[in-house]
């Protein structure tokens, strides 16, 4: 009997355990996995801000504002100061969230100090999926209008010397997923096709202009399909 007893015991506990945990796993939100830090960068003549629109679709999309950081940096400068600073900051965002990966989209210029921060400063080590939205990646005959001013504009040149650098070899380095949308009527960028990364995924996505292509809906939500 009284083995009996012990048995019945034992069965409730069991059942009673497995009822607990799947309770438990029921009441989880589905957004509550973690997902990796998003850090945006921007292009030339511009700051943080541009993102905004896009951050807003994020968090409405189950994002937290604590996964989602926008730097701001001094455009005037080389590609190569600014890839110094943008490691700085992503190990920063790395500290804070306690991620070991953050994912990079990236507008314009933004391609470019961000690329050599990957190729060039270890970053392949820190970030998983890396976005070009409109990158200047191959250069645009538009930079020689800025060129005499800046070293960052100069930089942009097609054939400069830096691009010639930052595109020898493996464009798309290390273990990082690669995706670059370009439009097909950029007047910023001269050839459109400039955008394009080989060995990434590359996405026309039409007709919108340079400076709304990182404020496209459309284009939000094919970059966040990636990124997810």
């Amino acid at each position: 009997m009284q083995r009996h007893k012990r048995r019945i015991a034992t069965a409730l506990s069991a059942v009673t355990t497995s009822l607990l945990l799947s309770l438990s796993l029921a009441s989880t939100p589905a957004h509550a996995a973690s997902h990796n830090p998003i850090v945006f960068v921007h292009g030339l003549s511009s700051d943080s801000t541009t993102w905004d629109d896009w951050i807003a679709d994020f968090e409405a999309d189950g994002y937290s504002s604590s996964e989602l950081y926008a730097i701001s940096y001094d455009w005037t400068k080389s590609n190569v100061t600014t890839a110094s600073t943008l490691s700085t900051y992503i190990q920063s965002v790395l500290a804070k969230t306690g991620a070991s990966k953050v994912d990079l989209v990236v507008h314009s210029m933004g391609a470019l100090n961000s690329r050599y921060y990957l190729k060039n400063l270890g970053g392949t080590s820190y970030v998983d999926d890396f976005v070009s939205v409109a990158g200047v990646n191959h250069g645009t005959s538009i930079a020689s209008l800025c060129g005499w001013l800046y070293t960052s504009c100069k930089e942009m040149q097609t054939g400069s010397s830096f691009l010639t650098a930052l595109n020898s070899g493996d464009e798309t380095p290390g273990s990082v997923s690669y995706a670059a949308y370009w439009s097909d009527c950029d007047a910023a960028i001269d050839p459109d096709t400039s955008a394009e990364l080989s060995g990434a995924t590359n996405v026309d996505v039409g007709c919108i202009s340079h400076t709304d292509v990182n404020n496209d809906h459309g284009v939000y939500e094919q970059v966040r399909n990636f990124v997810s």
